[in-house]
């Protein structure tokens, strides 16, 4: 009879080194693209969004509200317009801080809102925005 004989080390094998290459591969393309994407254009989009939403929902009228909105002025396309990033039609509100893109929250609150890019002293867009509910 034939006896194969066992070393008491382990043995790799071909399709285990395979795996655990495919497996760093996959890994590191799925890391590129998060990182990619924690600082970019699209994830401030989302949030400014939401979080105007959440404002109006909340808003009463009569109100006026200054927004912040310093970093997506220094993120957008530098041929943008300000006057495109933000829009709010019925109760959706949309943010484009480039032409390919943007994001829609929608809010509950059954107001008028009115919305444009505040400016300084120089008559320049200082990356706030002003809030108006009727």
């Amino acid at each position: 009879m034939f006896e194969k004989r066992f070393s008491r080390r382990g043995e790799i094998l071909v399709e285990n080194i395979i795996f655990i290459i495919l497996n760093l591969i996959f890994l590191t393309i799925l890391m590129v693209f998060l990182f990619s994407k924690m600082g970019s254009v699209a994830v401030l989009e989302e949030m400014y969004a939401k979080q105007i939403a959440l404002t109006l929902d909340s808003a009463e009228p009569g109100m006026e509200i200054h927004f912040n909105m310093e970093n997506a002025f220094d993120k957008k396309e530098k041929e943008w317009d300000v006057l495109q990033m933000v829009n709010i039609q019925e109760n959706v509100v949309t943010v484009k801080l480039q032409e390919k893109g943007g994001y829609a929250y929608s809010f509950f609150n059954n107001i008028e809102v009115g919305m444009y890019p505040d400016k300084d002293e120089n008559n320049e867009y200082n990356g706030f925005y002003v809030i108006t509910i009727n």
